[in-house]
Parts: C-alpha cells; sequence; structure tokens
C-alpha cells in the first residue's frame, strides 16, 4: 500500500468512528495484506485500534497481531478479554510465539506453549537456545531438506508435496543432520532418477553460523545472488535457512531502528503508547541533552565580560553553532551508514579524514568569506566580519572531524552511534565554535 493510500484509508476510518457509522474493516482486510493492515491499526488511536482488531477475521488476528510493533500489540493485549486471548493462542506456532513472547504475560506464554504438539514445542526450544540478536533464533526451521541417499525420484514426488517459499534449492545432509550442500532444483528435472541427490550436489554454497548477528546474516543473503542461506550450528548441522524475504524484513527494521535511535527513541515505540511510557523513554535523553547544554553555556559564561561589551557577538553566536552543527550532522549521516555496511576499516580511515578535512576547509572558507561580510556590513564592523569568519572556518573543519572520529569511537565502545552521536556532535561543534568565536573575540574587538 502506498504511504498516500494508507493516509487516506486512515482518515476514511477515523471518520466512520467520529461518525458512528458501521465499520467496513472487512473490506479492508480484503483488500490489503497482514503488514499493511498491521501499519494501519498502529495509526489508530488505541481504543478505535483494539475494536477495528476484534472485528477481524480470526485466521488473520493472530498474523496481524504478531506483524504489529510490541508496544501496539502489547496495548491489544492488555485491553482483550481474557477469554478471548485463550481462544486466540488455541493453536499458536512456533514462529508466532517468537514474535509475541516478550508482550505475553507468563501464564498465556505457559498456556500457548502447552497447547503446542511436539514437533512445534522442538522448534521454539530451538530458537531460545540463541539469543534474539542471532540469526539462529529467527531462521526458518522448515526448509526443503533430504537425506544424501535419497533418490531424485523421491525428491521431485517431495516437491510435488511441499514447496516452501523462496525455494530454489534443496538442502542436502547426511544421516546425522550434518550439513552436505545444497542442489538446484532445476537440476533434478531431466535428471536420472534413480541417481542418489548427492550426486548433483553442489558443495560451495554459503551458509551463515547459527550464532552470527541477525543484521549481518541479513545482509549476506541480501548480497549472496542466492535465495536462501542454510543456517548452521557450531557442529555443523543445519538448524534451519534465513530467506530473502525475511533478510529484506530485517534490513528495513534495522534501518527503522537507526532512524528511531538518533532521537533517543526505540523503534518499538507506538504512536499512542502510554503518556508516561513515552515521557519516560524520552527523558533520559532529554536529561543527557541538557548536561551537553550546561557545558556548552559554562564555557559561554566563562567569556561573560566580553559579551557584556561586544553585544553583536552574542546576537551571532547561533550563527556559529548552526553552522557546525549542520557540517557535523552530515559528515556524522555519512559515517554511520558507512559503519552499518561494513565500509569502514583502519585501512580507509586515514584517507577519508583527509578528504573530510580538506571538505571542511573548502566549505569553511567559503561560507566564513559571506558570513564574515554580511557580520561586517551589518554591525559596520570589519574586525567583526574577521573573527566570526575564523571561527567559522575552526568550527566547519572540528565539526566534519568530530563526525568521524565520535561514531568511530562509539563503534569500538559498543554504543550505537546513531543512538548517543548526535548529542555528543552538537557539543563539540557548539563547545569549539564558542570558544573559537568569544576567545577570538575577546583577542581582537576589546
Amino acid at each position: 500500500m502506498q504511504t498516500s493510500d494508507r493516509q487516506e484509508v486512515i482518515d476514511d476510518l477515523l471518520s466512520k468512528v467520529d461518525q458512528g457509522a458501521p465499520e467496513t474493516i472487512q473490506e479492508i482486510e480484503q483488500a490489503h495484506g497482514v503488514d499493511s493492515l498491521a501499519l494501519l491499526l498502529e495509526a489508530l488511536p488505541v481504543n478505535d485500534r483494539v475494536g477495528f482488531w476484534e472485528q477481524l477475521s480470526s485466521p488473520i488476528q493472530l498474523p496481524v497481531l504478531a506483524e504489529m510493533r510490541d508496544d501496539a500489540s502489547e496495548a491489544i493485549i492488555r485491553a482483550v478479554d481474557e477469554a478471548q486471548l485463550h481462544t486466540l493462542f488455541a493453536d499458536l506456532d512456533a514462529d508466532t510465539l517468537l514474535e509475541l513472547q516478550d508482550v505475553l504475560t507468563e501464564p498465556l506464554l505457559e498456556e500457548a506453549l502447552g497447547r503446542m504438539d511436539s514437533e512445534q514445542k522442538q522448534r521454539y526450544a530451538s530458537a531460545q537456545q540463541y539469543a534474539d540478536s542471532e540469526v539462529g533464533h529467527w531462521c526458518d526451521h522448515q526448509p526443503l531438506v533430504v537425506p544424501a541417499k535419497t533418490k531424485v525420484t523421491v525428491v521431485l514426488r517431495l516437491l510435488r508435496r511441499v514447496m516452501p517459499k523462496y525455494c530454489d534449492h534443496v538442502f542436502v545432509v547426511d544421516s546425522r543432520g550434518i550439513w552436505v550442500g545444497a542442489v538446484p532444483i532445476h537440476k533434478l528435472f531431466g535428471a536420472d532418477g534413480i541417481l542418489k541427490i548427492s550426486e548433483l550436489v553442489r558443495e560451495q554454497f554459503p551458509s551463515l553460523n547459527a550464532r552470527d548477528d541477525i543484521y549481518v546474516s541479513a545482509d549476506k543473503v541480501a548480497s549472496s545472488e542466492e535465495i536462501a542461506l542454510p543456517v548452521l550450528d557450531d557442529g555443523g548441522m543445519l538448524i534451519g535457512r534465513l530467506d530473502l524475504g525475511t533478510a529484506y524484513e530485517m534490513q528495513t527494521e534495522r534501518a527503522e531502528a537507526q532512524i528511531m535511535a538518533t532521537a533517543g527513541l526505540d523503534e518499538d515505540e507506538d504512536l499512542f503508547s502510554p503518556v508516561m511510557k513515552s515521557a519516560r523513554n524520552r527523558a533520559l535523553w532529554l536529561g543527557i541533552n541538557l548536561m551537553t547544554a550546561f557545558l556548552a553555556s559554562w564555557f559561554i559564561g566563562l567569556f561573560e565580560a566580553t559579551l557584556q561589551q561586544v553585544v553583536a557577538l552574542a546576537v551571532l553566536m547561533p550563527v556559529v553553532a548552526s553552522m557546525g552543527g549542520i557540517a557535523g550532522s552530515q559528515t556524522l549521516t555519512l559515517i554511520v551508514r558507512g559503519l552499518a555496511l561494513g565500509q569502514i576499516s583502519k585501512t580507509n580511515l586515514k584517507p577519508l579524514l583527509n578528504k573530510e578535512f580538506k571538505v571542511g576547509l573548502l566549505n569553511g572558507i567559503l561560507w566564513a568569506l559571506v558570513i564574515g561580510v554580511i557580520a561586517g556590513y551589518w554591525f559596520e564592523s570589519w574586525g567583526l566580519g574577521i573573527v566570526i569568519g575564523a571561527a567559522i572556518v575552526a568550527n566547519i573543519i572540528s565539526a566534519a572531524l568530530a563526525g568521524i572520529f565520535v561514531p568511530v569511537l562509539l563503534g569500538k565502545l559498543k554504543i550505537d552511534p546513531a543512538l548517543s552521536g548526535s548529542v555528543i556532535l552538537t557539543t563539540v561543534t557548539d563547545i569549539v565554535g564558542f570558544v573559537a568565536f568569544l576567545g577570538l573575540g575577546t583577542l581582537f574587538l576589546l
């Protein structure tokens, strides 16, 4: 569903609620997929969201709930009648339970597990051996797998009955379940039916370790030119696969998380989260920002006498801070993307610093001339123009360098640079800009 179409549907739903008109959720359900329905429901206030979700047909309620963000799905679970939840989770499979386990109460989780058959319980237990940041936790545990001794005719009969999504290879294991290789499905057609599947194996087939990071694994799948890659444990046993569809979902999830993190928010935060919860989530970074603001103010306070005598410096201070902040954020965004894609290493860090220094110097000189002329003409003081021009050059260069060093250092400290990089960078550019501007003003204008 296009963004504009989704906005129209949301407006239509809300207007029907306001007017008390009959709901048309069934029509919307028929027109849109599970992912679009989840996004639609997340855009509604909690009371309206619960009402529309309850009107969804029974088979689609659970998939939509699992597709929603944690905060949004938890709001529905808290609001729905307990008896309805017991019915809803009667046929819960392992994959759906993995999606919802963080928002279910312990009794509901235990009840859902108790109703599963042995195969589903085993799949859930297998996933729980791995952290939720590891690919072994999220991989598909039902790939198309056959023993190495299976004949081609048997595999072809299997393909007529079972064909998973995103499947163009048959995975082959030995009698212990150890990975042997993969066979392209197209090679089976026309092959001698009495051949063992192992005789057609493509041995040099890329694989993933179950302990690998899920987002790194998603990138590997996307760049592998394969539709799905096998996931193996440390002993080489096949435990599942990561397909292209899941990899794309993970890449989208990571991109959204990085965008939210730049504002200090959790990607699971709901548009209509409870006020206290939203306030608590955001208070931390507001507090950190306040401390850095006080630090910058303290440096300004060192030049109180200068500001009292040269009022023009106070008027122009926001210009210096703003130019440094923008220059730094441009570099920071570029570096955070490079780190996420694994493009930045010790080898190319020095050339990158050299390039960004030159970019900062060039832009600094250009805008120093522009701002210096404007300030000198405005306040009829060419000395002031020279001072702010020099401060602009110093701040833009320092911003460019900080835009590299800050995310790289945070990455080495295992801190997400998308989450805290902008706060630290702003502090650096503010302090450097104010000290350079006010310090030069003290030296040359008093």
